[in-house]
């Protein structure tokens, strides 16, 4: 997902060969980041780097300093990662990504967060679901990361869902292919925490339905199946979900068997969903994305409206 070399005060040692003392919180002026990201994309070993990819893309200036307080196995290939943020000034949005720094490996990941900002006001962590892949940061979290780990994080991105209580209620269609569900899990929890906010106070941001439509290769594959039926249930009148499997060789369980479908996404299916209150997410691979952003625009949706993140 992403490939580059940067040193991070006080965490990873430089190719000048310098070691900062280690702080709480880390921080680096605009300036600094931009000397950072260049020099990481002229060392970069791989074409598509996510530091290179994102240089123009807006970060927030908080580097803080992140312990790993949970680590657990989300399916057999991809595990989650729980991050103990120590900056109290770090805060995101709900489908941005983060910068992923570790020490002692010279390259940067970018992980999309799949945790709602309100975990990281209540309790300081956010978590992130990573697939195995021989990218360097995902072999480490795979085959080194430990409870009590040490990294740094730094949140950006432009893929976001962050209504204020005054703003018009929209519905959502978020639609997801495979690790794509991560950002836009991201944007369902913090869906549910303003619906539960506006029962409990009768105020706050009134959010429209939600749909989501998520696809894998098999149901052994889709993320947070218990996580996302949980939220249909406790919103059976605003929230729906569609799980697609295209590859499935083994019967579905009786607790899925409602909601899966056995196939690809359709364009249908999305296109009944259209309307001007309606505002659309995607994350998935990039043929995937393409395809539906380019059908809705088709369809007349304006591109104001059509929100997508593009990893890989």
């Amino acid at each position: 997902m992403a490939c580059a070399a940067v040193l991070v005060p006080g965490l990873l040692r430089g190719p000048v060969g310098a070691i900062c003392t280690q702080t709480a919180l880390l921080r680096l002026t605009l300036g600094t980041w931009r000397h950072l990201t260049l020099t990481s994309t002229m060392k970069s070993r791989r074409k598509t780097d996510h530091l290179e990819r994102t240089a123009n893309v807006v970060r927030r200036e908080v580097v803080s300093a992140a312990k790993v307080c949970g680590v657990a196995e989300e399916s057999p290939s991809v595990k989650r990662l729980c991050l103990l943020v120590a900056d109290r000034d770090f805060s995101f949005k709900a489908g941005q990504w983060i910068d992923f720094f570790i020490p002692g490996v010279s390259v940067v990941g970018g992980f999309s967060i799949c945790s709602s900002p309100r975990l990281l006001e209540q309790e300081r962590v956010i978590e992130l679901a990573v697939k195995y892949t021989d990218h360097p940061p995902a072999l480490w979290i795979h085959n080194q990361c430990t409870l009590d780990s040490e990294v740094a994080v730094r949140v950006g991105g432009e893929f976001f869902f962050d209504p204020q209580p005054a703003d018009a209620s929209r519905n959502l269609v978020l639609i997801a292919g495979g690790v794509g569900i991560n950002p836009l899990l991201s944007i369902l929890r913090h869906s549910v925490d303003l619906h539960r906010e506006r029962a409990d106070k009768g105020s706050g941001y009134e959010i429209g339905t939600i749909k989501l439509f998520y696809s894998a290769r098999n149901t052994g594959e889709l993320l947070f199946k218990k996580n996302i039926l949980s939220f249909v249930n406790e919103f059976p009148e605003k929230i729906a979900c569609h799980l697609h499997v295209t590859k499935q060789t083994t019967q579905i369980s009786a607790d899925l068997k409602p909601y899966i479908t056995e196939g690809r996404i359709t364009e249908k299916e999305i296109r009944d969903h259209i309307s001007k209150e309606t505002l659309f997410y995607i994350c998935g691979p990039p043929p995937m994305t393409d395809f539906f952003s380019k059908q809705l625009e088709n369809s007349r949706v304006p591109r104001e409206h059509i929100f997508f993140e593009k990893w890989w």
